[in-house]
């Protein structure tokens, strides 16, 4: 795989050269990174054309990462905000032995924890807690759409990951899922578990993956436009 940039109409566009048919473009977050990923026989004046004819596209997609609120760094403290299954909460901190999370009146993220601990240490505890919660999703959603689309996954995992909500090795038979989506609607969560399980099946991006996901989840373009729109 070649890899390399080449500057058009003052962007600086990421080309992927692989043994693919098809063009594939995409606008990444969090800064709106142009990635084009093309067949190896291209020419570079080819590659310059087909971004042209997208131009308008891309400054539109990158306009809207730029325009997008940043969160700010979490110091969890009282009064911050926290997102949990879509869902916004005021973040309440109590001192306590030991440290526990609680949700209460749909409105409040009750915080214990000890006076001693450092700001590494209540993200390092309330990540923990995420990851808890999001597992226990999985746990229910993954076998639902396994047997939905008839497919059996060796293990799921979950991670933070900077630019993709999710991820599939075939090969294993492993899927990653960001942690990132507990802060998320439950339907873009199910999307990207189909998204992800429907690979075993088709690896590529390509019309009969698409087809597939017509078929198990006719909204996922929707999901997948508004998902996108997210700053990770």
């Amino acid at each position: 795989m070649e890899r390399k940039i080449i500057n058009i109409k003052g962007l600086d566009v990421l080309v992927f050269k692989k043994d693919i048919k098809n063009f594939h473009l995409s606008v990444l977050p969090p800064d709106g990174t142009v990635r084009v990923s093309v067949p190896g026989n291209v020419s570079d004046d080819a590659i310059k054309l087909f971004v042209i004819k997208k131009y308008n596209w891309i400054k539109k997609h990158i306009k809207s990462f730029q325009e997008q609120e940043r969160q700010t760094k979490r110091e969890y403290v009282s009064g911050e905000s926290h997102y949990f299954k879509g869902r916004r909460y005021i973040l309440k901190i109590n001192y306590a032995n030991k440290p526990k999370i609680e949700i209460r009146n749909k409105k409040y993220i009750y915080f214990y924890v000890p006076k001693f601990y450092t700001l590494q240490q209540r993200q390092n505890y309330y990540e923990k807690w995420l990851r808890k919660e999001l597992r226990k999703e999985l746990e229910i959603l993954v076998p639902k759409w396994e047997n939905i689309i008839g497919v059996k996954v060796n293990e799921f995992r979950i991670r933070k990951m900077k630019t993709k909500w999710g991820t599939c090795n075939p090969n294993a038979k492993r899927i990653w899922i960001n942690l990132e989506l507990i802060k998320k609607p439950g339907e873009y969560l199910e999307y990207v578990i189909v998204h992800e399980l429907v690979h075993l099946l088709e690896r590529k991006h390509n019309k009969r993956f698409k087809k597939m996901l017509d078929k198990y989840l006719p909204k996922w373009k929707t999901y997948s436009r508004r998902l996108n729109k997210f700053i990770l």
